[in-house]
Parts: C-alpha cells; sequence; structure tokens
C-alpha cells in the first residue's frame, strides 16, 4: 500500500509541469503518459538513492519540475517552440534579451505554481530514508536505476518503438509533438539527435565525386568590369584606389532581425502600406532584385538563419532545435567571408546587440571574418527603438564602415540588426499602422508592423546613400525568421486552421522578403523561389564573382530544388514537399547530405580545397 501511494509524486510532478502549457489529460497519448511517468518514478528513485531521503528526492524533482515547466512555458509564449536539449547552450543569449521581454505570469502559471508549492511542501509527512550506514549499499541500486533510465531513453528514441507505441515523431512540429507525447519524453527523444550520425551509404569517395565536376570555373555572369564598361561609367581618379580596380563591388549583407511581409500569411488590411519602399522594389526597380525567401526557423533562432546563408548549408540535415554556432562550428570553416577573403576582399561584421549573443563572438573569427563589432563598439551615436537599437542607427553605422574601409580593398560586411527583436509587448510605444477593421484587436502584430514601415524608411535612405556612391556596392537585405504574433490575428490571415493545412500554406509559415539592390546595373534573372543557403550564390553572381566548386554545386542544385529548409522543401514548378516524403528528388537530397556532412563533420577526410575559393 504504501509503495503504491509513493509513486504518486512523481507522477503528480509530471502531470503539473505539462498542465503549464496544456492539458496532458486531454492531449497526450496514453502510452506517452506512461512513458513520462516512468522517467519521473526512475528519476526520483536515483534522487532517493543519491540522498537517502524520499522526501528530499521528491522535493528535488518536484523544484526541478516546477523550474522546467514554468521556463517552457515562456519559451513558448515568446518564440512558439519549446524547450529543446540545444537551449542550455544559448542561456547567455536568452539572458541578454530577457530585459525586453512581459514575464508577467497568465493565470494558468500562477495556479500550476501554486499547486506544485502546495505539493513540494505538503511532501512533509514523507518520513521515509535510508540511513547513512546504507550509504555505499545504495550506490548499487543507484547505479543500476541509472542504467535502466538511460537504457529506457534510448528506447524511445527508436523509431519502431515510436512507431508501435503511437510518439510522434515529426520534428518540424515541436508544440503538437510536446503536446501529444509530454515534454520531458519529448525533451528524451530529441536528446537522439545531439550528435550527427553519417549519411545512408555516404562515403568520402562520393561527396568529391559530387563535387569535382565543378572544380572547374562554371560559366559566370558578366564581371563588374564589363558591366560598369557597358554603361560608361567612370572608373578613373576617384576609384582608383577601390574596388572598382578589381572589378569588385563592395558587398553589405543586412540580415534584419524578424523582418518579414506578414502579408505572405493572406488577407489583411492595414490603415497604411507597412513598407513602402520595399514594395516599390518589388514592382521591378532599376538594379534590384527582390523575391520571397524560405527559412528553416520560425519565431527564434536567429543563430540558424545567417548560418545557412553564410556557408551554403542546411537545417534540413541538423537536428531540430541545434544552434550550429554552438554546435558544429568548433574551428576554421569555410563561409562567404572565407571565400571573398580569397578574393582580397576585408571582412566586418557587425551586431548592435550583445557580442557574445549565440556565441557570435566565438563562431565569426571561424568563419573568416577579420573582425566583429557589437553595440558596444559602435562610432556613430545610438538612438533606440522598441528598446533596442534603432536601425537608423545601425544603417548609420554600416555608411561609417564603408566611409572607413581600408583603401584598396573591396568590403564584406554582415550586419545583424536587433531593432525588431520582440516581444511585441512594450509599453507606451504607439502603434501607427494598424490592422482595418480591427484597430487595437492585435496589439503585437501592429507594434510589429509599425516596426517594420520604421526599417523600411531606414533601408530607403541606406538606398539613397549608396545610389549617391561611385564605388560599385551590392546591398542584400532578408529576414531571419516570421514574427511571434497573436495566433488570432494568424488564424485570421490564414483563412484555415493550422491542421487543416496544405504542405504549400504550411511552408508560407517560413517565408520572408530579400531584396538585392546594387548601384549598378543587375542582370541576372529573378529567382521564382529560393532559400537562405542558396541566397549567397544569387549575390555572388550579381556581384560578378566565381564562387567555389560547392557553390557551384549549389548553383547546379536551384535548376531542380530551388528551395529547402528544415519545415521541406520545394520543385522547380513551384510545389512543395515534406522531407518524410519520397520523390524523385530523393536522391539528390541524399547527395546534398552527403557533401554537407563531408563539410560540416568530413574531418581529416574533408575536401577542403572543394569548398574554398578558387583562387586561395
Amino acid at each position: 500500500m504504501w509503495g503504491t501511494v509513493a509513486l504518486i509524486p512523481p507522477a503528480a510532478f509530471f502531470y503539473l509541469l505539462e498542465f503549464y502549457t496544456h492539458n496532458p489529460f486531454a492531449e497526450v497519448r496514453p502510452w506517452a503518459q506512461l512513458f513520462n511517468i516512468v522517467l519521473f518514478e526512475l528519476l526520483a528513485g536515483i534522487f532517493l538513492c543519491i540522498t537517502g531521503r524520499l522526501r528530499t528526492a521528491y522535493r528535488i524533482e518536484g523544484t526541478a519540475a516546477l523550474v522546467f515547466g514554468l521556463a517552457n512555458a515562456y519559451v513558448v509564449r515568446f518564440r512558439t517552440n519549446p524547450l529543446v536539449p540545444w537551449d542550455i547552450l544559448s542561456w547567455r543569449t536568452a539572458v541578454s534579451v530577457s530585459g525586453n521581454y512581459d514575464f508577467t505570469p497568465d493565470t494558468r502559471m500562477i495556479v500550476v505554481t501554486i499547486l506544485f508549492l502546495a505539493l513540494i511542501i505538503g511532501l512533509q509527512p514523507v518520513k521515509f530514508k535510508i540511513g547513512r550506514p546504507g550509504f555505499f549499499k545504495r550506490c548499487l541500486p543507484g547505479v543500476v536505476l541509472g542504467a535502466v533510465l538511460v537504457m529506457f531513453a534510448g528506447t524511445l528514441q527508436q523509431e519502431n518503438f515510436q512507431n508501435e507505441h503511437r510518439l510522434y515523431n515529426k520534428l518540424f512540429t515541436p508544440v503538437f509533438m510536446t503536446q501529444v507525447d509530454g515534454i520531458p519524453v519529448t525533451f528524451v527523444m530529441n536528446l537522439a539527435y545531439m550528435s550527427i550520425e553519417k549519411p545512408q551509404k555516404y562515403s568520402v569517395g562520393e561527396a568529391k565525386e559530387f563535387l569535382k565536376k565543378y572544380e572547374k570555373p562554371q560559366e559566370t555572369e558578366e564581371s563588374i568590369d564589363t558591366i560598369l564598361e557597358e554603361e560608361e561609367k567612370d572608373t578613373s581618379d576617384d576609384t582608383s584606389q577601390s574596388g572598382a580596380d578589381t572589378g569588385m563591388p563592395n558587398i553589405i549583407v543586412v540580415m534584419n532581425e524578424l523582418f518579414s511581409d506578414l502579408s505572405v500569411l493572406g488577407d489583411f488590411e492595414t490603415n497604411e502600406d507597412y513598407m513602402p519602399f520595399i514594395h516599390s522594389l518589388e514592382q521591378g526597380e532599376k538594379n534590384t532584385v527582390t523575391g520571397m525567401l524560405n527559412v528553416s526557423v520560425c519565431g527564434g533562432n536567429t543563430a540558424n538563419t545567417e548560418f545557412e546563408f553564410l556557408t551554403g548549408n542546411t537545417m534540413a540535415f541538423l537536428p531540430q532545435g541545434s544552434i550550429p554556432y554552438q554546435q558544429y562550428i568548433l574551428g576554421a570553416s569555410d563561409s562567404l567571408a572565407t571565400l571573398l577573403k580569397g578574393y582580397g576582399y576585408e571582412t566586418r561584421a557587425f551586431h548592435p546587440g550583445e557580442k557574445t549573443s549565440w556565441q557570435r563572438n566565438i563562431a565569426y573569427p571561424r568563419l573568416g571574418f577579420d573582425s566583429f563589432k557589437c553595440g558596444d563598439d559602435m562610432d556613430v551615436p545610438q538612438t533606440d527603438e522598441h528598446g533596442y537599437v534603432s536601425d537608423q542607427s545601425d544603417f548609420e553605422q554600416i555608411i561609417w564602415e564603408l566611409e572607413h574601409k581600408e583603401e584598396g580593398k573591396p568590403l564584406f560586411l554582415f550586419n545583424v540588426t536587433i531593432q525588431n527583436h520582440g516581444a511585441y509587448t512594450v509599453e507606451d510605444y504607439p502603434a501607427e499602422v494598424t490592422v482595418e477593421d480591427a484597430p487595437g484587436a492585435y496589439p503585437k502584430t501592429e507594434q510589429y508592423l509599425t516596426l517594420a514601415n520604421k526599417t523600411d524608411e531606414a533601408f530607403r535612405q541606406l538606398v539613397e546613400y549608396f545610389e549617391q556612391q561611385t564605388e560599385p556596392t551590392i546591398i542584400v537585405m532578408f529576414g531571419d525568421h516570421q514574427p511571434s504574433v497573436e495566433q488570432e490575428f494568424l488564424d485570421m490571415a490564414y483563412g484555415v486552421p493550422e491542421d487543416g493545412m496544405t504542405m504549400e500554406q504550411y511552408m508560407d509559415k517560413f517565408k520572408v522578403p530579400f531584396v538585392i539592390w546594387a548601384n549598378y546595373p543587375l542582370t541576372g534573372e529573378k529567382p521564382g523561389i529560393t532559400s537562405l543557403n542558396f541566397l549567397a550564390q544569387y549575390v555572388l553572381r550579381d556581384a560578378g564573382i566565381q564562387t567555389s566548386a560547392f557553390g557551384s554545386y549549389l548553383w547546379n542544385l536551384t535548376k531542380t530544388i530551388p528551395a529547402m529548409t528544415f519545415a521541406g522543401y520545394f520543385d522547380s514548378e513551384g510545389n512543395a514537399y515534406s522531407h518524410l516524403e519520397t520523390t524523385e528528388m530523393t536522391d539528390l537530397i541524399r547527395q546534398y547530405q552527403t557533401v554537407q556532412y563531408n563539410e560540416l563533420f568530413g574531418g581529416t577526410d574533408r575536401q577542403s580545397s572543394l569548398f574554398a575559393a578558387p583562387v586561395s
């Protein structure tokens, strides 16, 4: 009887943890409920063996469950996705931006926390303990329980076991996964992806074979020199010490925090155009390439977007929630920065936030950047918008960098903005852009659209400045992912519930706009659809710069698979597919995975020369 009662607190901790975000009795599947309870019972047993006191063991477990459940609830609120194992590695980044989020607990949080505390305190009568003389005797049971826990966790990670017991293992819908599998079981299942397995039938020779055919220079667009000559631009005197001499333009890349055009989600009206300048460029302005860009994240994990752009790798082959900057960029790595350095570019990175966010201060040097500035290093006066450094100030710093670059060298500047960072609940921040027919009904959305409008104006001024410059310069701007706004607004815009979406509609959640603008003619064809891992190849084309063998491989791949993200991929006809489907493109995807594995994890077998600049 007593033994049965002793099983109750761990099970109660599990259910309370789940109640922070959803009703486990209604949503978590029966087998999953049992497996979650088993995890809690095993942990309680291990804590008992360590402490010798059952009450202490319960309180440790209960406190840990309370903290984890509450943290997960806030992460879901701010990012829409739950906690995953890799979030532990990025806690410093979370702390650095936490000041602008509203941590006011809702009613559910308060009630569940009170119940948690009541249960933990109510354990006072539990007196069972293992005496001191039995310390060493309980070590063996503790080790046994630990081994059982590890084996059970491994079993949960087996696909056959998951299918047999209806555990949902589709990583591209992490919130739903936690709802039906339970948060602890989902977390354990995700642990399987902490290490990267070799692709099926992987071989170094195959990776080399795929890339070798692109080792020799491929046909490229006209060089900048040719373009400028055709336009009869004067490249003497004032540009004699600039990048114009080398036929290579300055390249400015702006990854704008949460810059998105929400109209991609569906129809809605606003009191004014929230990005009139960007929309004007999309109408076919000269010297401009625009379009929609598919990204691998939604609501968070900014660093993964810049990783895809800079490296040409895709998150499709990496674990959901993983952060390559922190997990996989462990030494010198090829990137767009290293390629441009091979052509004589000076490479700089700039982010007006914390230098240590996403470990950029460590990752950027490894990716080939000569220098990295953060908010504390800015050379221009700072103005704030929404609690962060404004895009206006950010873009003024870009101008400063170009005006103070090393003479005789073209500049590659990679900039990550911060103005539009969530959350969109800042008090006393007036919403200048409102949703028609429902002003004030979606305050988060309206605050976000107001910020997007200010970004649009700042970008217009940046472009106007470089229109007046004679030194050839190309500017690229894109968003990292869509914002987290009211689900009610999203439902209204979609016009269809999330569980009724087609794959194409689901992929719309991962689309952001991009702009490639230059102060010289751009003659390349506009991509119908693309993704972050391919975008750099379009930039190099428009800059007239020869890419690497890997880049040529990616360029060729876009003819068949023009866009690929963690969420899915598109064919050349614009049809969307899940990675779980087998299609005529499956072999091409496996080849890409093989090449990427060699690039990231090839070790001494890595085909280094095929990922580097042809001149390096």
